[in-house]
């Protein structure tokens, strides 16, 4: 354990972070652990606790881009307690030890620095426990995710494998909110913050004293916000091309955009895919064999620069996810004035409105697919509406989701918290 520190103010509160994924050159939940950290420096002292394999990607970051008033502390278990740990394999038991080990660090940091709060990030999972929630200082907890579950109507396009890790993964929901370890947790933070009305049911259940709902876990910087918002907007009818992003994962719910493009039939028009992941062959063959192939393609994984110039050359992002609890690709396709096609469920449909784009009921996979499809058509038609939606969409991004409206979100939180607006 080393501490990479910076200049710190006298003022403010000092606040300590657990922020397992934190990383400045990533996105999702590691982007999320580095904007929220870098953001609440600017308002007061951050300590944040994070994993020894982001040392490399932070300290470079820090050496280009010094942030005042934050420090970084660097943990990981000792190789004997980790040794069986791959990139992806054993993460979440890793996880659980890890938020045990830094524990006893948070201990020794608490006694040097007094911390006015203490505040977990990452990761935000509402059936992992932190046990930073023993300390003696106030918690906050979240943003949590965790509480959407696909359809069960929705499984019988699933391959058995992919029956069996949805399975999996309610039991080890199950398993996590009747540990007592998660119990306490939820119990002792004097606020949860959640993203998904789904996942608010769940912490209830938790017995959660105060909840509070925040526009995502996932935000959008000054400079992000302006570049996307350059991006150029098509305003004719000749052709439209849709664009899914992310892992091409069975719960991305792709397959349900191929068969609504398939049913829509527009002849000019293009679908792109980008991303890769284990259900990559599937989504080519369905479209073989939907008789789409030759208007679908394939880009693969994608630098994030690169992804986002594909995005500029397309007209509306599908997300059609089926247990997303803040993707960061609906808030980048708003910010570039984009609208947006999703299910009515998870973070996409608090994140999506009826005037940024069309939010499709899940009753059925059919019934989905069609509305999806019915959706495409009157897009493609009404080119006006798209420029309409997206620049609905660029202002709710702004006013939202930036980085610094959490900041002063969570500033509130952090005085309630350490002056008794929170019992």
């Amino acid at each position: 354990m080393e501490n990479y520190q910076l200049k710190a103010s006298p003022s403010n509160l000092n606040v300590l972070m657990s922020a397992y994924a934190c990383r400045p050159d990533k996105g999702s939940e590691p982007g999320v652990g580095w904007n929220m950290a870098k953001e609440m420096a600017s308002h007061h002292n951050v300590w944040v606790i994070t994993r020894e394999d982001n040392r490399q990607a932070i300290e470079a970051e820090l050496s280009a881009n010094l942030v005042q008033n934050l420090h970084v502390v660097f943990y990981d278990l000792p190789v004997w307690a980790r040794w069986w740990k791959g990139e992806q394999r054993g993460i979440h038991l890793h996880h659980y030890l890890w938020q045990l080990g830094i524990y006893f660090l948070a201990q020794k940091l608490n006694q040097e620095h007094k911390f006015d709060v203490i505040h977990h990030v990452t990761y935000g999972r509402h059936s992992s426990p932190s046990f930073l929630s023993f300390m003696p200082v106030p918690i906050i907890w979240g943003p949590v995710g965790g509480g959407e579950s696909a359809p069960v109507s929705f499984w019988d396009d699933f391959s058995f494998s992919n029956k069996m890790y949805e399975i999996l993964r309610i039991l080890v929901r199950w398993i996590g909110e009747h540990d007592p370890f998660v119990l306490l947790t939820a119990q002792r933070s004097k606020v949860a913050i959640v993203a998904t009305p789904e996942t608010r049911e769940r912490l209830k259940f938790l017995g959660a004293k105060r909840i509070e709902t925040i526009y995502g876990q996932t935000g959008i910087n000054r400079e992000e916000l302006e570049q996307l918002s350059k991006i150029p907007t098509v305003s004719n009818c000749q052709s439209i091309r849709f664009v899914s992003i992310g892992r091409l994962l069975h719960w991305k719910g792709f397959h349900l955009g191929l068969k609504a493009f398939a049913l829509a039939n527009l002849e000019s028009a293009e679908y792109w895919v980008i991303g890769d992941g284990s259900e990559r062959k599937a989504l080519e063959d369905l479209s073989k064999n939907l008789g789409i192939s030759d208007h679908v393609k394939f880009f693969g994984s994608l630098a994030r620069e690169q992804t986002l110039l594909k995005l500029g050359e397309c007209d509306v992002l599908v997300h059609p996810s089926l247990h997303d609890f803040s993707p960061t690709v609906c808030l980048e396709a708003m910010a570039a004035g984009r609208p947006i096609i999703c299910l009515d469920m998870g973070g996409p449909a608090t994140q999506v409105t009826e005037l940024t784009g069309v939010k499709v009921p899940v009753n059925s996979p059919g019934q989905a697919i069609q509305e999806m499809s019915k959706a495409m058509v009157r897009l493609s038609l009404e080119p006006d509406l798209r420029i309409q939606m997206g620049k609905a969409g660029q202002q709710r991004v702004s006013q939202l989701y930036s980085w610094e409206s959490k900041g002063k979100f969570l500033t509130k939180l952090y005085y309630e918290a350490v002056h008794g607006g929170i019992n």
